[in-house]
């Protein structure tokens, strides 16, 4: 007798997700709202494949990155292809295939999924979805940033969030380099030490001391607390224009942050992060910021550009926190039951004039009785009953029950569909 085989695993792949309709529902719910939230801003949707050549991204995102979380490998054609980590490099590339065609400053946004190997953990997983909203070929550096920040903070308020939940901390990665060049840090050393500030947060404070003492013997941060370079102090007092502007915007909520560094080695300017002022999500929630050259690394001149990538992980976590997850259905609005002997096809006709009113319909194929019916209705999360028979059919009527209260009506079928808009 032959062995059986294992049964496949029904679990997904370490670090990602099932989304069955409820989850999927809830995540379609959050993604409607940032969509309709950065469209009145002016920002048109994009795409892109998840598939890039490996090379887009080692020229310019953070090594640690490139060489300890991406998934990377040769395809058929003895090519290197990496699935996604991020959007921006994906961005820049798109932008510079169509330089010539497109009208700047463009307003962009995409909500896509990228993969990233690292270990899973609350507010991180290998694969997540990410909103990126980008302003690229701007007019002016300073407006453009501002506009980046507002609107970030402009989407945590539309889900209700108040200036009280989170915080938005904002520095310059031209502040950091001219700091690290005033202690006569060289440029590989330079690099190590971004690197460390932005792992800041997330190992012990012993060991970022020791760290940073081993990297450096003068600390670019005290340099920056001296106030005695030009340079230094026109950067900070122009991140204080920043700060000052959006509280009379309405978003006082902004501190200015100089170990607030980002992991990519693209970022040329203002840089930014958003955390949640909870003491149950102590991760940034995200950031972003200015990245003026990744354009021209496929030829042609720099294009001014700035941007963020929100985690819908993150994103998640800080709205269950703080009670604003916005509500979703997954399950349809109507169930047409069918008593005995009625005719499916005369059933048919009335789910299409139905949806035809953009009402969705669920159709019983089931033999059961019209309890069992019922039942199954609650069961499935559908908050509307009809029962077609006979009458029914006869008089096109029909009568509507909301299963939560009993509340019922009764209308013609080109007419009751104004029932279930009321919910």
């Amino acid at each position: 007798m032959q062995p059986q085989p294992k049964p496949l695993s029904t679990a997904p792949y370490k670090g990602v997700r099932d989304f069955y309709p409820k989850d999927w529902a809830r995540m379609s719910a959050i993604f409607s709202h940032i969509a309709k939230t950065v469209k009145t801003f002016g920002y048109e949707e994009y795409a892109a494949s998840p598939l890039e050549r490996a090379e887009l991204y080692e020229s310019k995102t953070s090594q640690e990155i490139v060489r300890d979380q991406t998934y990377t490998f040769i395809d058929r054609g003895e090519r290197k292809v990496t699935l996604r980590p991020e959007m921006t490099p994906t961005l820049a590339r798109m932008v510079a295939g169509k330089r010539r065609e497109l009208v700047f400053p463009l307003r962009w946004f995409s909500i896509p999924n990228v993969f990233r190997y690292e270990r899973p953990q609350r507010g991180r997983l290998r694969e997540h979805y990410q909103l990126n909203v980008d302003f690229v070929g701007s007019v002016s550096t300073d407006d453009s940033d501002r506009e980046i920040l507002f609107l970030a903070a402009t989407i945590l308020s539309s889900f209700g969030a108040t200036e009280k939940d989170f915080v938005i901390r904002i520095n310059d990665r031209s502040l950091l380099k001219a700091a690290c060049t005033h202690a006569d840090m060289p440029e590989e050393k330079q690099k190590e030490y971004l690197r460390l500030l932005d792992k800041k947060d997330r190992i012990p404070e012993k060991e970022f001391i020791s760290a940073r003492k081993a990297i450096t013997g003068t600390d670019p941060l005290t340099i920056l607390e001296t106030g005695i370079y030009a340079d230094i102090v026109e950067i900070k007092k122009r991140l204080q224009g920043h700060k000052e502007w959006l509280s009379k915007c309405g978003v006082p909520n902004v501190e200015i942050d100089p170990t607030i560094t980002r992991g990519f080695d693209y970022y040329t300017g203002m840089i930014f992060e958003v955390f949640d002022t909870s003491s149950e999500n102590t991760r940034s929630l995200f950031g972003g910021g200015r990245y003026d050259g990744l354009v021209a690394l496929f030829g042609g001149e720099p294009i001014g550009a700035v941007g963020f990538g929100m985690g819908d992980v993150g994103l998640a976590d800080f709205l269950e926190t703080h009670n604003l997850m916005p509500q979703s259905q997954s399950a349809p609005t109507l169930f047409l039951g069918t008593a005995p002997n009625t005719s499916i096809e005369e059933v048919e006709k009335f789910a299409h004039v139905l949806r035809k009113n953009n009402v969705n319909v669920f159709v019983n194929l089931s033999h059961k009785s019209l309890g069992d019916q019922v039942h199954e209705a609650d069961k499935r999360g559908i908050p509307y009953f009809v029962a077609i028979g006979a009458d029914e059919i006869r008089t096109q009527t029909l009568k509507a029950k909301r299963l939560i209260d009993g509340v019922e009506k009764t209308a013609h079928v080109n007419e009751i569909h104004s029932f279930f808009e009321q919910s």
